[in-house]
């Protein structure tokens, strides 16, 4: 069963600049109710089996939270500032807080998706959040990046085998040693490129400038090849019950659309922007299969609970990637 996205770039746009002039006028008020347009449009046109996905946030939900953490995060850049001593204390502070913001910010997102009416749950756990965010790369960082790899793998373990589809949680089951061959093919395929560019810059008389933009082009280039291996990888290894995912993406197809979606964007100021990401999104989703094995029907849906959106607000102001 292929996942398919029906979105437009024109259709989208509309919805894109009108978010931007809405939240400009009411002075970033409207930005809650924008994100919620948004995550509707791009959820509602994701199909799966011929139904759609559902986003089911508030924007009173999103307002609340969000104006909770601009004022948390500029009390903490105000006191840090002031306060040396209590920045830091503020900081290890943070510090321990991240893995409760971490695990309410994806709990947020996931009761707030729905398919076939059954919504996601993040069942998150501090202790284990606490060693993903924190420790594994605390390790991985004295151990000079040997062992990143390693923590990527504790990450990506972590979110999967903690998200369920209503009772049933997804199983993770990729191999440390996937993750070892895409980072030493990623570092070989960097060095590769290193020293091509060097060798053919040895005849310039000024090659700085070249150096920079071959520099730009070569970051695209395996920025792109681990998005692509990663994206792959994380989906084939991840099951729920008896059904699986394949990803296909090719690392030709994804840069494609990478560098026309810069060159347009550029070309237009910005105004390419919403058409950018509907592009990216049709790529994404037309490589990406759920291998249906007996009924999608079976599933039971959770218990009914109430998850502030504090926790994804916090995630995104402190910029806690998830």
């Amino acid at each position: 069963l292929p996942f398919e996205f029906r979105g437009d770039g024109t259709e989208y746009f509309k919805i894109w600049i009108v978010n931007i002039f809405l939240t400009l006028i009411t002075l970033g008020i409207y930005s809650a109710w924008a994100t919620v347009r948004n995550n509707r449009y791009f959820y509602g046109n994701t199909f799966v089996d011929g139904t759609s996905f559902s986003y089911l946030a508030k924007p009173l939900q999103i307002l609340k939270g969000r104006i909770i953490a601009v004022v948390v995060f500029t009390l903490f850049v105000g006191l840090a500032g002031a306060f040396p001593v209590a920045g830091a204390i503020l900081y290890l502070v943070l510090g321990f807080a991240a893995p409760y913001i971490y695990n309410q910010s994806l709990a947020f997102k996931m009761r707030n998706t729905s398919y076939k009416n059954i919504q996601f749950r993040f069942n998150g756990d501090y202790g284990e959040a606490f060693g993903v965010l924190v420790i594994w790369p605390f390790l991985g960082l004295i151990s000079l990046g040997l062992l990143y790899p390693f923590v990527l793998l504790k990450m990506h373990q972590y979110r999967m085998n903690q998200t369920a589809y209503g009772t049933t949680q997804f199983v993770f089951s990729a191999q440390v040693k996937s993750y070892y061959k895409i980072f030493g093919i990623g570092v070989a395929i960097s060095l590769g490129l290193l020293g091509f560019l060097m060798a053919l810059l040895t005849g310039f008389r000024s090659p700085s400038g070249i150096a920079i933009f071959a520099g730009i082009g070569i970051a695209i280039f395996v920025m792109a090849y681990f998005t692509v291996a990663f994206t792959n990888l994380v989906f084939i290894s991840t099951s729920l019950k008896e059904h699986g995912f394949n990803a296909t993406l090719t690392l030709k197809g994804y840069v494609k659309v990478v560098l026309i979606n810069m060159l347009l964007i550029v070309i237009t100021l910005g105004l390419y922007l919403p058409a950018a990401k509907v592009r990216i999104m049709k790529y994404i989703t037309s490589c990406i299969e759920l291998h249906e094995r007996g009924s999608l029907d079976d599933f039971i849906a959770a218990e009914k609970e109430s998850v502030s959106a504090l926790g994804e607000q916090l995630g995104d102001v402190f910029d806690f990637s998830v």
